[in-house]
């Protein structure tokens, strides 16, 4: 672990001179980054320093401001970075296994709107100072400022000092490389931080997954309506949906009608909706499909006609089932591409031919073909990855390489002219795959059952889940009030 010492201090320092160093080149030629350098109030000393700012880009992620201050009188020095782009439409949720020394120098972009966790022992940074470093960098950071103060604690409040301590040698472990495996997750409302994947994907590792704004999240990033007001309902003709996307039927749905009557198969349902992404007023359409040979599913599609966000969603129905559901695909010629498939949100996917691995809730709930789940799984990776052009100005020329592999026979499988396995698991069976000898079963597909994990159970929220004998139980919480009042 003696190569990975002083990586957070390293690269933290380097972003300094990264801007010293483009401030220094300014102006030798005309695609040299520009520099604007600021005078500012040092708040250690009370005399003027310099504050630098960069405009650059960063590898799976996007465009961001690294800011750059140092004072000449008492030499301190500081760093954060800002987010140079909008807010995103969604809001995003990263995960990451953190199992060798390797993952200790994956890159993580914390924006200030980010909560930063490490599952495995409970704790949780909140949102706060936008951070650009890598693994060991923010865990270090971490354990640097729980450590402040802790003297004075020593002697005021012993017990907190000790269950502190023990935090702080444990972060410091898992900084170190010596407490491994350990789990971290990233949570933006915004959208605007990253993790960097690595470059070899299995089961559990690494998880990407998007998901709507609350209107509680929207208010605290300032773009719900708290003024009481009515909304500017003016439709910006520029991104008016009807001009992406095709208008649903006229006399099809009915605004809030489902509560009037029971479902009905195959008839469209809407009801009103907030759009997360510019948050007025927008409609959901909802309709009950019935997949051959499966159950009945729910296809919901939002579009707002104020800024053009779209969305769309497949929700299975019924009970939740004694076991889990694994399901086997070969893929060996052009014509299995063209299978149905409904990959649920709980659902995980991967291709070992391919060295693909998709964990549950990364794609939402999807009803589509082979080929069309494997295009948005390239696209939707490739804008992660190569969102800006080449991967950025510091994705080293061996990611690179690694990436337009992987990115090249994920290309080969979408045409047809590689065979490769897909493996469907989902703990709740809620996944399908078409067969084309049904009723009969097909060779090419193998499904079988297991029974889902402890860890499985509790994400689900199954564990805590009870669904007899809960009145009596009810009745005998209420019984028991009424004796103690």
């Amino acid at each position: 672990m003696a190569q990975h010492q002083g990586l957070a201090k390293d690269l933290f320092e380097d972003m300094g001179r990264k801007v010293a160093e483009a401030s220094a080149q300014e102006g030798d030629d005309t695609d040299t980054k520009v520099v604007d350098e600021i005078e500012s109030l040092c708040m250690n000393c009370h005399e003027n320093g310099t504050t630098r700012l960069l405009l650059t880009k960063i590898p799976f992620f996007r465009e961001i401001v690294i800011m750059s201050f140092a004072c000449p009188h008492c030499n301190l020095k500081n760093a954060e970075i800002q987010s140079a782009g909008e807010i995103q439409q969604r809001g995003v949720k990263f995960s990451m296994k953190v199992e060798t020394a390797e993952d200790l120098n994956r890159q993580i972009i914390k924006s200030d709107t980010a909560i930063f966790r490490v599952e495995d022992i409970d704790l949780e940074i909140p949102p706060g100072r936008g951070q650009l470093t890598n693994v060991e960098g923010i865990l270090a950071m971490v354990a640097q400022d729980l450590e402040q103060k802790q003297d004075e604690r020593k002697e005021v409040m012993p017990e907190v000092y000790e269950k502190l301590q023990g935090v702080i040698d444990t972060i410091k472990q898992m900084s170190n490389g010596e407490k491994l495996p350990f789990k971290l997750t990233i949570d933006d409302p915004a959208g605007n931080s990253s993790i960097e994947p690595p470059t070899v994907l299995s089961a559990g590792k690494y998880s990407r997954h998007e998901y709507p704004r609350t209107a509680a999240q929207n208010e605290a990033l300032g773009l719900g309506d708290s003024s009481g007001e009515a909304p500017d309902t003016d439709i910006r003709p520029e991104y008016h949906a009807s001009q992406m996307y095709p208008e649903m039927p006229a006399s099809a749905p009915m605004v809030n009608n489902v509560d009037e009557d029971d479902i009905v198969e195959n008839q469209v349902y809407s009801f009103p909706a907030t759009c997360p992404g510019c948050t007025k007023s927008c409609t959901t359409n909802m309709k009950m499909v019935n997949i051959p040979h499966f159950k009945q599913v729910i296809l919901m599609s939002t579009v707002c006609d104020h800024c053009g966000y779209r969305s769309n969603e497949v929700k299975t129905g019924g009970e939740v089932p004694e076991k889990g559901r694994r399901i086997t695909v070969n893929v060996n010629t052009k014509e299995d591409l063209s299978r149905d498939i409904l990959k649920a949100e709980s659902c995980a996917m991967s291709c070992p031919e391919l060295n693909l691995s998709v964990e549950p809730g990364t794609l939402g709930g999807r009803f589509t073909t082979v080929e069309g789940l494997l295009t948005q799984v390239r696209d939707d990776l490739r804008s992660s990855i190569f969102d800006v052009g080449d991967g950025g100005d510091s994705m080293n020329a061996t990611s690179k390489d690694k990436w337009g592999s992987f990115f090249e026979q994920l290309t080969e499988a979408i045409n047809g002219n590689v065979k490769f396995t897909i493996i469907l698991e989902d703990p709740l069976a809620s996944s399908y795959v078409q067969s084309f000898t049904a009723p009969e079963p097909d060779p090419q597909i193998k499904v079988e059952e297991y029974n889902r994990t402890a860890e499985e159970e509790e994400e689900l929220g199954l564990t805590d889940m009870k669904t007899e004998g809960y009145e009596e139980e009810d009745a005998a919480t209420k019984a028991a009030s009424t004796d103690g009042a």
